[in-house]
């Protein structure tokens, strides 16, 4: 078995439940890849499970190494892999919850089938930011929302790294775009293209705007119930943290669907390919080296940063 210095969970809460140790890596089935990471994303999930909110979502069987997102360089394939090979620049989501072996390591055991080629102008640190937040746009605007050219369409928490990817995404599909941020990143999501910027500690979002297409809620909450209202008869609501309520889309003659993301080879070569023809941009905020995983995973709970957080590994 191989050896690997991981970021690993010992018991939910805090800080001090992270360390970085020498494990063994899970052996390799037929259809996975060895993976060199050179850098790791970090996801909201990653800080939700080490608090313990997600236990019973996702049971797991702790000390498990930590992470999903991944950028590297392919080591060894298995032997029903026929569409990578060693050397290949690839990026992806190898998390516990999706078939793999946690991706805050030197080496990561990743499904083929949630990784693909790297977008060729993407540094390593950019492409691990990447894939969860863009499959999430990319799945809920064009599989969930049917979004398309002429519409008008409401993304909520556009200066995210979801929200962020869906702006350009929505924009690329030919739609108009709203999006709901704080007053610090107006600008910013202006030049991704939004054509309506609500600043929601001052506007109510429902005073603005009104018979939308569709609706993109990376909110929650109070946000999720009151975007019913701005949708027309026989719009779509898709929501990253709430399950569908039928009262209210009887009452307002809408569809609503929960979306749960699975991150796939042709997801990913999509996203790879609208951001190799310059249509989609990715913001990186601060790295930390796997050392620093407890630091950076406080950091992204707690300072509500600018951009992705990635650990950088090589």
């Amino acid at each position: 078995m191989k050896m690997v210095r991981a970021a690993r969970l010992e018991h939910y809460d805090g800080a001090e439940a992270v360390s970085i140790e020498d494990v063994s890596l899970p052996e390799r089935k037929s259809d996975d890849l060895l993976v060199r990471v050179y850098d790791a994303g970090l996801n909201p999930n990653d800080w939700k499970l080490r608090a313990g909110f997600m236990q019973e979502r996702f049971p797991v069987q702790l000390p498990v190494t930590l992470g999903g997102d991944f950028s590297g360089i392919v080591e060894a394939v298995g032997s029903g892999v026929a569409s990578f090979k060693g050397g290949d620049e690839v990026y992806g989501h190898a998390s516990l919850m999706n078939g793999g072996s946690g991706s805050f390591a030197e080496f990561v055991i990743a499904p083929a089938g949630s990784t693909s080629p790297k977008p060729k102008s993407l540094s390593h640190a950019e492409a691990a930011a990447l894939p969860l937040a863009g499959v999430s746009a990319l799945q809920a605007l064009v599989e969930q929302l049917r979004v398309a050219a002429g519409q008008r369409v409401l993304i909520h928490g556009g200066a995210g790294g979801i929200g962020s990817a869906a702006i350009q995404i929505a924009k690329q599909l030919g739609a108009d775009v709203a999006t709901t941020v704080s007053a610090n990143d107006i600008d910013y999501v202006k030049s991704l293209g939004a054509d309506t910027v609500i600043n929601y500690k001052t506007q109510k979002f429902e005073d603005v705007i009104r018979d939308l297409d569709a609706v993109f809620d990376t909110v929650g909450g109070d946000t999720y119930v009151r975007s019913f209202k701005v949708l027309k008869r026989g719009g779509r609501l898709a929501s990253m943290l709430e399950q569908p309520r039928q009262d209210l889309m009887k009452e307002f003659g809408v569809e609503a669907f929960a979306q749960f993301t699975k991150v796939t080879t042709e997801r990913l070569t999509r996203l790879a390919h609208l951001v190799d023809r310059g249509a989609l941009k990715v913001r990186l905020g601060k790295s930390f080296p796997m050392e620093r995983a407890s630091a950076a995973l406080q950091h992204l709970e707690k300072d509500s940063p600018k951009g992705k957080v990635v650990l950088t590994l090589v």
